[in-house]
């Protein structure tokens, strides 16, 4: 590029990932399906537990702020994403783009802390259920969700003041749904060889911690549902502990190394797939995960709709 030409850009154009209308319009009607079922389906949860008294459990006060994190995931990029589907002007200011690197990084840590937090509950009830009571006291669980939410506020502002180092020139289009950390490095007129390391080892911390924590979680917990003598009660620790949080874990943690434990070189737009399923299609699939095998969810969920009704039912 010629320097003399060059002017620090002030806003980006999210272009999204296909330059074709009739594309964008399935999009535009897919990502709002997804938001709305997201929408709806982490409220109800966050209603539930909040209106039944059943429910004012640790693990239920991890699972409503689960359920809020992935609300206010969605709500970060998916209605100015739909704003642009259906718009010709697709610009987003720098400071705006910043905003919303900044919650994605936050958001995305706090989905990572929680993750482990109900990890370590799901151990606690299964390998020690008789010191749950006292392990899992309320003043320790709000202990937890205050240091998750301080820990992911911290880093969210440590990435976003990163990034900020960053100079963009000339090269302002971003082809892709949202402003993603790795998209914007690609479009730096900066070095950002020192920058891209310093956030891969941020990263690593982040993202290998809590998923150290909650492999060795669930570790334990396998083992100890293996040492129960009766099948019944196996059975039905597996059915209640193992197959919904091994599925959360698995897609988010899945999809969210594949985007960001790579080098920036080979980073593609075969990677807005994975992106895709770990900032969109997880938080839509969460409350049905958390919902439909857990009978207290069940009936949570019916009072709030039928209330007494409910009752005389069951």
């Amino acid at each position: 590029m010629d320097g003399g030409n060059q002017t620090e850009v002030s806003e980006f154009l999210l272009l999204g990932i296909s330059d074709s209308s009739e594309q964008q319009q399935v999009q535009f009607w897919m990502f709002l399906s997804m938001y709305l079922v997201t929408g709806v389906g982490n409220v109800l949860i966050i209603l539930a537990i909040g209106s039944d008294p059943h429910l004012h459990a640790p693990m239920y006060s991890f699972l409503a702020n689960f359920s809020f994190t992935d609300l206010f995931f969605v709500t970060n990029t998916i209605p100015k994403m739909l704003a642009n589907l259906q718009s010709q002007n697709k610009a987003i200011s720098y400071a705006g783009c910043l905003t919303q690197l900044y919650f994605l990084v936050f958001l995305v840590t706090l989905d990572n802390l929680i993750l482990a937090t109900m990890a370590y509950d799901h151990y606690v009830a299964i390998c020690h259920p008789l010191h749950y009571v006292t392990a899992m006291i309320p003043g320790l669980s709000i202990l937890f969700l205050t240091l998750c939410w301080a820990l992911s506020v911290i880093c969210g502002l440590t990435h976003t003041l990163i990034m900020t180092r960053v100079t963009f020139f000339g090269s302002w289009k971003i082809h892709y749904i949202f402003c993603e950390m790795y998209v914007m490095l690609r479009l730096a007129y900066s070095n950002t060889q020192t920058i891209h390391i310093l956030l891969i080892t941020t990263g690593i911390f982040i993202f290998l911690t809590p998923l150290g924590f909650v492999i060795m979680s669930y570790v334990h917990t396998v083992k100890a549902i293996l040492r129960m003598p009766s099948a019944s009660s196996k059975y039905k620790a597996f059915s209640t502990c193992a197959p919904p949080n091994l599925a959360v874990v698995s897609l988010f943690y899945g999809t969210l190394g594949m985007v960001y434990l790579q080098p920036l070189h080979t980073y593609s737009m075969k990677d807005s797939v994975a992106t895709v399923m770990y900032a969109e299609v997880t938080p839509m699939m969460n409350p049905f995960i958390y919902s439909l095998k857990n009978k207290d969810m069940h009936g949570a969920l019916g009072r709030l709709f039928l209330g007494k009704a409910f009752q005389r039912l069951t």
